[in-house]
């Protein structure tokens, strides 16, 4: 995710129930501090 938020272009994250598990309101607090995410599917 990190690498992501670094690099250039658009970064897609794949199996995020690992994130789910380890990062409460994950989205959340990244949209709060500017970033642009969106969760597709489910």
């Amino acid at each position: 995710v990190l690498a992501g938020l670094a690099a250039q272009g658009e970064t897609l994250v794949n199996r995020v129930y690992h994130l789910d598990r380890g990062y409460e309101r994950l989205v959340e607090k990244l949209a709060a501090c500017g970033v642009r995410i969106e969760r597709l599917g489910d």
